[in-house]
């Protein structure tokens, strides 16, 4: 379920700020028909601490229908109050998502043994499989590797999102768990080093943009085919970085406009990218040759 690559779906809005479900089931669409091998909504590119409840469940059930079991649907889970997580996991799974990829506890910083305790106490409350994602830079708080092998003891937490974007942390990782435990890249630029160490993928921003080449840039990597797979990142390296020129998910909901896949609309606190932020993006998708390529997508 956790192999290859899989998307950190952007949610869509429209004008009025309102949820776009006619263009996320084209997303979603998209995606599937481009190869990705998983899908991951209501993660940070999905702006999920701007979901209302309501919103983040058909977010999900959108993702589910338009995915008809051809992909796995691994929903983002997290959040600081151990309860609350731990009541939206049991909706999501009454929805029927096939996972959950749950960040860590953001702004109270729990110490190590508090990570271990909010983790066992999810996985007591649902039977879906729950990858950790572990970013401490947005959160503050890091999964350290013995954390993770004693999390990976537990039977329904089954891998990490290893965001930290500290390769020797990523070998670390890699030699403390188990074969069977998924490790997975959460940055796109790092995703080859990662395989090659043991990995089983990423879940990726710029699969938003180019789900096709970046599940064969993964799956190149998996195959042990690492030439083919640096072709794929030679040509998207610029498109991996400038995703993170600013803030994510702002640049990419950016370039996506700018290919004709969504309206360019973020909720506050995020805001567009600055004109000089702009022009970059537009730079390298010109670069690319995703305008030029994409701009004529319908999404409706």
């Amino acid at each position: 379920m956790f192999t290859g690559c899989g998307t950190a779906l952007v949610t869509p809005f429209k004008q009025d700020n309102s949820l776009d479900e006619q263009t996320l089931r084209a997303l979603v669409r998209r995606q599937i028909e481009d190869g990705i091998h998983f899908l991951v909504p209501c993660g940070t590119t999905g702006e999920s601490p701007t979901l209302t409840r309501k919103e983040h469940l058909r977010v999900v059930e959108i993702t589910l229908e338009e995915a008809k079991g051809k992909v796995p649907v691994v929903a983002g889970c997290g959040g600081y109050n151990t309860a609350e997580v731990i009541e939206l996991a049991r909706e999501l799974e009454s929805l029927g998502a096939d996972g959950l990829l749950s960040v860590t506890p953001y702004y109270n910083k729990p110490t190590q043994e508090g990570l271990f305790q909010h983790y066992r106490a999810l996985a007591s409350a649902t039977r879906l499989p729950i990858v950790i994602y572990s970013v401490q830079g947005r959160t503050g708080v890091n999964v350290e590797p013995l954390t993770l092998k004693r999390l990976a003891a537990i039977e329904n937490i089954v891998g990490v999102k290893e965001a930290s974007g500290n390769i020797s942390q990523m070998a670390s990782v890699v030699h403390h768990v188990p074969a069977e435990f998924a490790v997975l890249s959460g940055d796109d630029s790092i995703t080859i080093p990662l395989i090659s160490l043991g990995g089983c993928g990423i879940i990726s921003v710029v699969s938003n943009e180019i789900p096709g080449p970046m599940s064969r840039l993964a799956q190149a990597a998996l195959d042990g085919d690492y030439a083919r797979a640096r072709e794929q990142q030679r040509k998207y390296l610029s498109l991996m970085e400038v995703n993170f020129v600013e803030s994510n998910p702002g640049p990419v909901k950016y370039a996506m406009a700018r290919m004709g896949l969504l309206e360019p609309v973020w909720r506050l606190p995020l805001v567009p990218p600055s004109n000089v932020s702009q022009k970059k993006i537009d730079s390298v998708l010109e670069q690319c040759g995703l305008l030029a390529r994409e701009s004529a997508i319908a999404t409706h």
